[in-house]
């Protein structure tokens, strides 16, 4: 049995990057000019299974290539200590976390009167934990040739929860920027997470990086893509074949992935050592689907507010673009209100604008999706304001 290449797993680097090549060469340039390039300061942005996490890969294997040090973190707690920790090879002194000064007291003008003043401790952990990243950075670089070698730090699931540590990440970089230090900063995440972000009124510094938005791919590439791997690991697909696994995907990432991977199942399931058929691919597709649902349609839909998925589920009746008035209509709701949530959907990159008054489904086969959970997720949310109107029971009092 052949080893399948296609790897659908959340962030694992697939044989072939499809329809990135762009963004790899900007970066690469960026490296190549050298301190002070604009590109070494990036973020990347777009849904769910668009590729985010493996573009960072890429372009820590690239930095990696020239010999340069790359730190992968993710914006959890503590990430930070963690950089630092790489940074020291696990070695070194432990970091300071925080600075907590004594509250003073003032004499104020009023007899009889003190005031308690807590001096800055938030502030001088943040200064603190900068002063240590830029510390262990440029500590690395000193033993670095910084004429073709820097230390590249990349950034994931970046959120506003994880604020205060990324300001002491991007107040480090700044000033290492500022003293010609060979270094580069990327970081990803969801759209509105990264905009929260960028948008903090402490770390105006990010505002300049470059943006990556990451779409869908040409399915010509895509195409040539399937055609290039499946060759390459020892299988033949033929033209109406590759069509159809190209056609199935939509042009989005993460399916091709999913597409690829199943097809190839599929094929050594029907004893099919050397080829992938119609049907293998029709099989593979139809359980590429299913996949696709679990594994990105329901975190981003559970991810959002009630009225969000009221909307999602009302434009789930369409067969094609919704009308945004006849989609008010159905959740009961003017269409000024509703337009607060076509925008936030359309900023998730969820739902998109198809012309005046419409909006379309942006992430492939989530109006199946919902369709086919319609009248489960209906239910779960009816009883969820149930309980939070402290009523369980249905309105004679019986249960539901």
């Amino acid at each position: 049995m052949k080893t399948n290449p296609f790897k659908p797993t959340a962030g694992k680097t697939p044989p072939v990057l499809v329809g990135r090549q762009s963004v790899l060469d900007d970066f690469k340039f960026a490296l190549m000019d050298g301190v002070g390039a604009p590109g070494r300061l990036r973020y990347v942005t777009g849904p769910r299974g668009v590729g985010k996490t493996v573009m960072l890969n890429a372009l820590g294997d690239y930095a990696k290539s020239l010999g340069w040090v790359v730190v992968d973190q993710t914006a959890e707690p503590g990430f930070t200590a963690g950089i630092i920790q790489a940074l020291r090879d696990g070695g070194g002194n432990k970091t300071m976390e925080a600075i907590t000064l004594p509250s003073a007291s003032v004499t104020t003008p009023i007899p009889g009167v003190e005031a308690s003043v807590q001096l800055g401790a938030v502030e001088l952990r943040r200064r603190e934990k900068a002063y240590n990243l830029r510390q262990a950075i440029g500590g690395k670089l000193d033993t670095m040739d910084e004429s073709n070698q820097g230390v590249l730090v990349t950034l994931d699931e970046v959120q506003k929860t994880s604020i205060e540590e990324i300001r002491s990440l991007a107040i480090g970089i700044q000033h290492l920027i500022r003293e010609d230090r060979n270094v580069a900063f990327v970081f990803a995440g969801l759209p509105s997470m990264v905009e929260e972000v960028i948008n903090d009124k402490v770390i105006t510094f990010l505002r300049r990086a470059e943006k990556d938005h990451l779409g869908s791919v040409d399915l010509q590439e895509i195409w040539m893509s399937f055609e290039r791997t499946i060759a390459q690991y020892g299988k033949n697909a033929d033209y109406q074949v590759l069509n159809e696994l190209a056609l199935a995907t939509n042009g989005y990432p993460f399916m091709i992935q999913l597409v690829g991977y199943w097809a190839w199942r599929y094929s050594d399931v029907n004893g099919h050592d050397d080829v992938i058929t119609a049907e293998d691919a029709e099989q593979g597709i139809r359980r590429a689907k299913l996949k696709l649902g679990d594994m990105v349609h329901a975190p981003a839909f559970d991810g959002l507010s009630a009225m969000a998925k009221d909307y999602l589920l009302a434009m789930s009746q369409d067969d094609g673009p919704s009308s945004t008035s006849e989609i008010a209509a159905r959740i009961e709701r003017s269409p000024q209100y509703a337009s607060v949530y076509r925008a936030q959907l359309i900023e998730e990159d969820i739902i998109e604008s198809t012309g005046y008054g419409y909006v379309d489904f942006k992430i492939p086969y989530l109006r199946d999706y919902l369709k086919e959970h319609a009248a489960h997720h209906q239910m779960k949310m009816t009883l969820q304001k149930m309980m939070e109107e402290g009523n369980p029971m249905g309105a004679d009092g019986n249960d539901m």
